[in-house]
């Protein structure tokens, strides 16, 4: 059995151990210690990490009553070592994980919903609630939270009787046996948990809600916590100068600054298409009608405007081609014909050119990388 040192101080960043077993796992070396502050992955907290002796623990994970850390190199059985945790990976778990149990108590508390789903993960803490939140209602527990932070409360630790259970009202997402631990924040959770916590909720740090979206009959709320609210703070103000030293306006009017940069860019994208329109317009008038073959090779029609030309050329032509592209990257090409086999055309064309692509009569349609100067030489050899 290994005795869990994290439970009867989540603040041991060292400690010293003697080795009780070690084997060669799948992922690393599997080391047993006697005793232990590495926290094992569990209950939406990721492991810790750290060294033990001159070994790197990549992982710690339970293994019945033990256990067990995976490491880069093996362990002297019975030897004693010196284990080190990576302080700064774990105390923002326990901040993360302190908000989180806030900001669920509290949603529980108000809305009545379960916390149905938590994960801490790289970019973000995010939780799932078996109902639905507004922007709103998302906005209050938040302020909730911040002031549940800001009133700096000791968080409580507790292992009640079976009988002080049964009369305790928590939050817990499974069936629970044996000794439970109860987590309670005075005021805004009560919680079966058996993470890692801080002391006070004043170390915890901002609580900042991202993002939210559905997930399956409730909603999943993206959560950022402590320090990496902060520097997800930074991160944006940082994006933020940059956007408003841009657009030569003050930061509180970045918003409206690019509001009138889309309306402008509706207005050019309008303007651009108008012009377009009259382009294709003079390609069309510029083909006789009953003319035998009309091709185009233009360097930068759109998928639509090249269907589009190829079908109005193909109205005053027997057989009209469109090419858009460059011989250095490859060609868009459409074909189309009222009156010849433009889908037994294609598929030669292809075969000769290595082009890709296929349809039915009158259209056909692909990408050919070929030289505009072979492209015609085909065309010229079935139309001469």
């Amino acid at each position: 059995m290994t005795k869990r040192l994290y439970y009867e101080d989540a603040y041991c960043q060292e400690f010293d151990a003697r080795v009780a077993d070690c084997r060669e796992g799948k992922q690393g070396w599997e080391v047993v210690l006697d005793q232990t502050a590495f926290y094992p992955e569990g209950g939406g907290q990721p492991a810790d990490q750290g060294r033990l002796a001159e070994a790197d623990v990549l992982d710690v994970k339970e293994g019945g009553e033990e256990i067990v850390h995976i490491c880069d190199r093996p362990l002297v059985p019975g030897s004693t070592v010196h284990g080190t945790l990576d302080w700064n990976r774990r105390f923002r778990f326990m901040q993360q994980h302190s908000g989180e149990h806030i900001f669920s108590g509290i949603v529980h508390g108000l809305f009545g919903y379960d916390n149905i789903g938590f994960h801490m993960g790289k970019d973000c803490v995010t939780v799932d609630f078996s109902g639905l939140l507004s922007e709103e209602e998302i906005a209050l527990v938040e302020r909730k939270a911040n002031e549940a932070v800001l009133s700096d409360l000791e968080i409580l630790t507790d292992y009640p009787s079976g009988e002080e259970l049964e009369r305790l009202d928590y939050r817990s997402k499974k069936e629970l046996e044996g000794q439970v631990r109860i987590i309670t924040d005075p005021g805004s959770d009560v919680c079966a948990c058996c993470g890692t916590h801080v002391k006070r909720t004043g170390e915890i740090g901002p609580i900042k809600a991202v993002a939210s979206e559905h997930y399956k009959s409730g909603i999943r709320i993206s959560l950022q916590i402590g320090w990496k609210a902060l520097e997800d703070y930074e991160e944006k103000h940082r994006n933020i100068r940059e956007i408003s030293a841009l657009l030569s306006v003050p930061p509180q009017e970045t918003a409206g600054a690019v509001r009138r940069l889309q309306e402008q860019l509706q207005e050019l994208k309008a303007a651009n298409v108008a012009l377009r329109q009259k382009q294709l317009d003079r390609m069309v008038e510029e083909v006789p009608e009953g003319t035998q073959r009309a091709v185009r090779f233009e360097e930068d029609l759109n998928p639509v405007e090249v269907r589009m030309l190829a079908d109005r050329l193909a109205q005053k032509a027997v057989f009209a081609a469109v090419f858009s592209g460059n011989d250095e990257e490859g060609y868009k090409y459409v074909m189309c014909s009222s009156q010849l086999d433009v889908a037994a055309l294609g598929k030669s064309f292809n075969e000769a050119l290595n082009g890709r692509g296929g349809g039915r009569n009158p259209m056909v349609q692909g990408s050919v990388k070929a030289e505009k100067e072979k492209i015609e030489e085909f065309l010229l050899t079935r139309f001469s």
